[in-house]
């Protein structure tokens, strides 16, 4: 039963940035659909300047790629005002096909001093209640809900709805760009193409299942990662295909996904904001 525990937290450790990342973009109005590219490149990133450096400055590196990728979507989806699922598919695909071509000179190299699972996994629950705070607590948490739920009145009020949105994204992308740190510096030490395996998308759809509640967003990733674990833990014990237990994280998300409409989004979400219209 530890043993579940243990491994249903480290497994739920990247999901669960992942997610932090998303929500936060989200809460500001803009829907983040590139997680899975960008956390693929920040993983890649993270452990060409690990082998190279250091395994710290290869985390710096990866989240680095985060704000990059964050950025990159906030110039699509909030100064050019294009189609928001769109321009974060369009992420997700450039992310992934980038990192499987840049990254094939680092495959089957082994990472000598890897970061401690245990110490990130905290730090991702700590960022988690840093978030709730953020939200709740502080004066640029109170805008960015605003932002998200009515850029108008925001912008009647003296709020710089751009400038939120491009923070939200900047900090939500570094979150990402932590989640694919971590993978390859601490869960799995190494670079293979494909590594993030859909938990970008897994990521996407604990945001809603959370409510685009960070605390909430805690137990759903450990949810998950408690049911990677079983995927692999009960194969060759039951007689059940192992096709059958590896799509169970995806099954959870599929219902997510189709019990969304029972969740309130925020109201302005993937709504493109332009002053004084």
């Amino acid at each position: 039963m530890e043993e579940a525990l243990l491994r249903a937290v480290l497994f739920g450790t990247p999901i669960l940035l992942a997610s932090l990342g998303a929500l936060l973009a989200e809460r500001s109005g803009v829907v983040h659909l590139g997680v899975e590219g960008v956390m693929a490149l920040s993983a890649l990133a993270a452990f060409a300047l690990a082998l190279e450096t250091s395994p710290l400055l290869g985390l710096l590196a990866g989240m680095g790629v985060g704000v990059l990728g964050g950025v990159a979507l906030g110039v699509f989806a909030v100064t050019l005002r294009a189609n928001q699922f769109v321009a974060g598919l369009s992420l997700a695909a450039l992310g992934l096909g980038a990192s499987g071509l840049l990254g094939k000179r680092y495959e089957g190299l082994p990472l000598a001093n890897p970061l401690p699972e245990g110490g990130l996994a905290l730090l991702a629950l700590g960022l988690a209640l840093l978030l709730h705070l953020l939200l709740y607590r502080t004066r640029f948490g109170l805008y960015l809900r605003s932002v998200g739920e009515n850029p108008k009145a925001a912008d009647l009020f003296g709020v710089n709805v751009e400038g939120v949105r491009y923070g939200a994204l900047a900090l939500g992308g570094g979150l990402i760009g932590l989640a694919g740190a971590y993978l390859s510096l601490a869960y799995r030490p190494s670079w293979t193409d494909g590594m993030t395996g859909g938990l970008g998308w897994v990521a996407i759809a604990l945001v809603i299942l959370a409510a685009w509640e960070p605390l909430r967003a805690v137990f759903g990733a450990y949810l998950f990662g408690l049911l990677f674990f079983l995927q692999f833990r009960l194969q060759g014990s039951v007689p059940i295909p192992s096709e059958a237990f590896a799509t169970m994280p995806y099954l959870l998300v599929i219902l997510v996904l189709a019990l969304s409409g029972r969740t309130r989004a925020p109201k302005a979400l993937g709504v493109p904001f332009e002053r004084g219209r």
